[in-house]
C-alpha cells in the first residue's frame, strides 16, 4: 500500500509508550462516548473502498467496511494469521488448494438497514474488476473467470469462480490453481463487501453502506470528514471487528504541521496523522513524553524509477543513482538512526524473505554486497553514467508536496546534478501524487513514495511493484509504475509463492533471491525504513496499534 507522507524524529527527544500486546474484551460501554478529532494534512481522496490505496483511506474506513476475513484487532504474537470476520469460520482449503467453502454469518446489515446476503458478497468481488481495482489482477487473478473480467470488465461474472447458496449461506470459491495467500488477500481492504447495487464506477466522495460500527455521513475533501454510529452494528467478532467507544469521529484536513501539534497540545485535537515537525520534537518529547507511541509497520521510503522514460531506460544510469544517493542523509531526514535505517534492497526488515544485502554502496558489486550500508560511490556511479551515454538529460522528480519529502528530493536532485543530469523537482498535492505516478500517461521518470505492506509477505511488495502482471500500459491505474517486467523473473515469484504451500523457510529463501535479482535491475532506489511514530492528547486512552490497521481509532477511549 502507498505510502506518499515522510515521518521525522529525533533520537533522544522521544518516549515510546508501547501499544497494549491485546486488546482489552472489557464491554465498550465503560467508556463510550464523545467525539474524537483527528487532523490530517490532505485529504484521503477517493472514499471507494475497492478503488483507494491510500494509508490514510485504509486506516480511516478500517471501522466502516468489513471483508470477509480480516488480521486481529490487536498487535502481539496472536495478532496472525486471519481470523473469520464476515463468515463464521476460516475455511480449509479443499481441492489441493484450488476450493475454498466459507459460511456467511447470520444477521448482517449494512448502514442503509439492507441485511447481507451471499449476492452481495458475489457483486462485490465481481465490482472488484468492473471497477479496475489496483489488486483485482495480482491479488483475485487466480478465481476461475478472473481472466475474463480482466480482458472485459464490463461483462465481468466470475462465472464458475465465485459460488453462492442463498440457503445455506456458502460462497465457494474455485482457483485455476493454487493461491497460498488467498486467505490473506481475502482480508486486504479491496475484498471489502458491499451492497450488491453499488455502481459499478468509482464513488470517489460519495460514501458507500458499510458493515462496520462507523459510516460516513459528511465528506468534503476540502475540509473535514465525520463518521458516526452505525445504528444497525452489532459487534459479532471481538477480534475482527470490535464495537467502537467514540460516539463520533471528525477528521479534519488542511491544517498545517506546527499547527496540529499545538492543537494535540492544546486538547483541541486528539490525533495528528502526520508525525511533528522536526522544530517541535523537543517540545514534544520533553513535555509530552506520555503521549508519544511508536511502532514498527513493514514500511519503507524510495525512488521510484520508470523504466521506460530516459534516462532510466538505461540499466547503468538506474545502478549509478543507486551507487550515488546519500542514504545517511536519507536517515537524517527521516529523523535519525532511533527510528530510520539504511535500506539497500526492496523487502524491509521483518518481512518474510528479508535476508539483508547491499549491491550499491562504496566497494559494493552485485557478487560482493558491501558491509557500509550507507557510503556512496561517486566513481562507480560517474563511470556508469559516462558508459551509459546518458549524461546530459534533464529529470524531473515528482514528490508528494510535504515539508519533509521537499528535503529528500532535493537531495537526490542535487545527486543527479553531479552526476551530470538537470535535474528539477516537481511538487504534487499529496492527495493525488499517488494517482498521478500510477498512470501511465504522465511518463514521470522519478518519484519519492513510500510502501507499506498490504499484510505481512513478500509478495506484498515484490510481486504488486514489479511483476509483469501488474502492470498495466496505457492506464491511469498501474500499481507497478516502474514498468519494470522480467517474465523470468515473474516465473520465479510464482515458484516462490508456491513453495510456502509445502515448505515456507524453503518459500522466504526463494523470495529473497527475487529481491537480489529486482535489485539487480535497479529499477528501485531503496532510501530508509522508519518507525511510526504518532501524538494524542492527553484524554486519549487504550491507543492499540497493530501491523497491518495501524491506530484502530475506534478503541481510543475519551477519559
Amino acid at each position: 500500500m502507498p505510502f506518499l507522507r515522510p515521518y521525522m524524529v529525533t533520537l533522544g527527544l522521544l518516549a515510546c509508550s508501547m501499544p497494549p500486546a491485546w486488546a482489552t474484551n472489557e464491554q465498550p460501554e465503560a467508556h463510550k462516548g464523545g467525539t474524537l478529532r483527528i487532523l490530517a494534512q490532505s485529504d484521503a481522496g477517493t472514499l471507494d473502498p475497492q478503488i483507494s490505496y491510500i494509508a490514510l483511506t485504509k486506516v480511516l474506513e478500517t471501522p466502516v467496511y468489513d471483508t470477509l476475513l480480516t488480521y486481529p484487532k490487536f498487535s502481539g504474537p496472536g495478532a496472525h494469521p486471519v481470523v473469520a470476520n464476515l463468515v463464521e469460520a476460516v475455511p480449509l482449503p479443499e481441492d489441493n488448494g484450488r476450493t475454498y467453502r466459507l459460511t456467511l454469518r447470520d444477521g448482517l446489515y449494512f448502514s442503509s438497514g439492507k441485511p447481507v446476503t451471499v449476492d452481495d458478497v458475489a457483486a462485490s468481488f465481481r465490482r472488484l474488476f468492473k471497477v479496475g481495482s489496483p489488486t483485482a489482477g495480482p491479488y483475485y487473478g487466480a478465481i476461475v473467470g478472473a481472466r475474463s473480467c480482466l480482458e472485459n470488465p464490463i461483462t465481468c461474472t466470475l462465472d464458475g469462480g465465485v459460488e453462492t447458496d442463498a440457503r445455506t449461506r456458502q460462497i465457494i470459491f474455485h482457483l485455476n490453481a493454487p493461491d497460498p495467500e488467498f486467505l490473506d488477500r481475502l482480508a486486504w481492504m479491496h475484498a471489502a463487501i458491499l451492497p450488491a447495487d453499488t455502481p459499478a464506477h468509482d464513488m470517489g466522495n460519495t460514501p458507500i453502506p458499510g458493515t462496520g460500527p462507523y459510516r460516513i455521513t459528511e465528506y468534503d475533501p476540502t475540509t473535514l470528514l465525520r463518521l458516526e454510529r452505525n445504528p444497525f452494528f452489532h459487534e459479532w467478532s471481538h477480534q475482527a471487528q470490535p464495537a467502537a467507544y467514540p460516539d463520533e469521529v471528525q477528521v479534519s484536513f488542511g491544517l498545517d504541521g506546527e499547527a496540529s501539534v499545538t492543537a494535540v497540545e492544546n486538547g483541541q485535537a486528539d490525533w495528528m496523522y502526520e508525525n511533528v515537525p522536526l522544530d517541535r520534537l523537543g517540545e514534544v518529547g520533553s513535555r509530552y513524553a506520555s503521549q508519544v507511541h511508536l511502532y514498527a509497520p513493514l514500511l519503507s521510503y524510495f525512488a521510484m524509477l520508470n523504466v521506460h522514460e530516459p534516462p532510466f531506460t538505461s540499466l547503468k544510469v538506474r545502478q549509478a543513482l543507486n551507487y550515488a544517493v546519500n542514504r545517511h542523509a536519507m536517515i537524517i531526514y527521516r529523523g535519525g538512526p532511533a527510528v530510520a535505517s539504511p535500506l539497500c534492497q526492496i523487502l524491509p526488515d521483518g518481512t518474510p524473505g528479508y535476508e539483508p544485502f547491499c549491491f550499491y554502496t562504496q566497494g559494493a558489486s552485485p557478487t560482493h554486497p558491501a558491509k557500509n550500508w550507507v557510503k556512496p560511490d561517486m566513481d562507480v556511479a560517474r563511470q556508469l553514467v559516462k558508459e551509459s551515454g546518458m549524461a546530459g538529460q534533464k529529470v524531473t522528480i515528482i514528490v508528494p508536496s510535504e515539508e519533509h519529502g521537499s528535503a529528500t528530493a532535493e537531495d537526490i536532485r542535487n545527486t543527479l546534478d553531479m552526476l551530470g543530469f538537470k535535474a528539477t523537482v516537481r511538487s504534487i498535492s499529496p492527495a493525488i501524487a499517488f494517482t498521478y505516478i500510477q498512470n501511465t500517461q504522465n511518463h514521470f521518470q522519478i518519484a519519492l513514495a513510500g510502501w507499506n505492506a498490504d499484510y505481512p509477505s513478500a509478495s506484498s511488495f515484490l510481486q504488486t511493484l514489479f511483476s509483469c502482471e501488474t502492470f498495466h500500459p496505457n492506464s491511469d491505474n498501474s500499481p507497478n509504475y516502474s514498468g519494470f517486467c522480467d517474465p523470468e523473473i515473474d516465473r520465479k515469484m510464482q515458484e516462490a509463492a508456491m513453495l510456502a504451500l509445502t515448505d515456507r523457510e524453503a518459500s522466504n529463501h526463494a523470495w529473497s533471491d527475487v529481491d537480489r535479482e529486482i535489485m539487480a535491475q535497479a529499477p528501485f532506489v531503496p532510501l530508509s525504513q522508519t518507525l511510526r511514530v504518532l501524538l494524542l492528547s492527553r484524554r486519549a486512552k487504550n491507543v492499540i496499534m497493530t501491523l497491518n490497521d495501524e491506530i484502530l481509532f475506534s478503541q481510543i477511549q475519551l477519559q
